[in-house]
């Protein structure tokens, strides 16, 4: 697979999330929250720290960096997503798109962070 066609798969499953919320949308609870607090530098830190240790594990395995981002980067995602889908059911605190904004702000640093030492 070329380089540039590593992020198809990660591409794909961001689509395919991106319909479920859309087509869910009605039935969610979302959160009437703020930019600031601790729960946000906690999704990033999360964020970033997955992001470095998946990344760091698909680079044992693979010497591609683009597939190594998409593992990385994905991994985090995908779990921070699957939180705040957690938290839109009854009784959470509700799906925030600011807590997905700083899960992925994490997630691409945490990728960053960890190719700078490398």
């Amino acid at each position: 697979m070329h380089e540039r066609h590593a992020y198809r798969p990660l591409l794909k499953v961001f689509t395919l999330l991106c319909l479920l919320l859309c087509n869910a949308c009605t039935t969610f609870h979302y959160a009437d929250d703020a930019w600031t607090g601790r729960d946000k530098a906690k999704h990033f830190a999360v964020s970033a720290a997955l992001s470095a240790a998946a990344t760091h594990a698909a680079a044992n395995h693979s010497d591609r960096r683009g597939q190594q981002a998409a593992i990385g980067i994905g991994v985090s995602l995908a779990l921070g997503t699957s939180k705040e889908l957690r938290d839109a059911r009854g009784g959470g605190s509700g799906f925030s798109w600011r807590d997905m904004a700083y899960n992925v702000a994490g997630a691409l640093t945490g990728y960053g962070l960890y190719r700078a030492t490398q």
